[in-house]
């Protein structure tokens, strides 16, 4: 099975929780627009003052969305 990864943007402050819910709206937009098979759009909130957004895509298709939405990390995704 071809490698997942978790593509990553981080949010800190009072907002992150905030910021990053409003993030995975664009980033499901994103996907319905270009018709993507994504389907792990995500927020996980690490402490008060940091959020983050995410999603997972098959490594083979990475580069392009990459590019595209500027992630500020990335991960290899183990369904966790």
């Amino acid at each position: 099975m071809m490698r997942q990864l978790k593509l990553i943007w981080d949010f800190r402050g009072p907002a992150a929780e905030k910021t990053a819910e409003h993030h995975v709206i664009h980033l499901k937009e994103y996907i319905a627009i270009n018709k993507l098979d994504i389907t792990i759009v995500e927020m996980e909130t690490i402490s008060d003052m940091h959020t983050l957004a995410y999603l997972v895509v098959a490594e083979s298709e990475m580069k392009p969305i990459r590019d595209a939405l500027k992630p500020h990390r990335g991960q290899v995704y183990s369904g966790e």
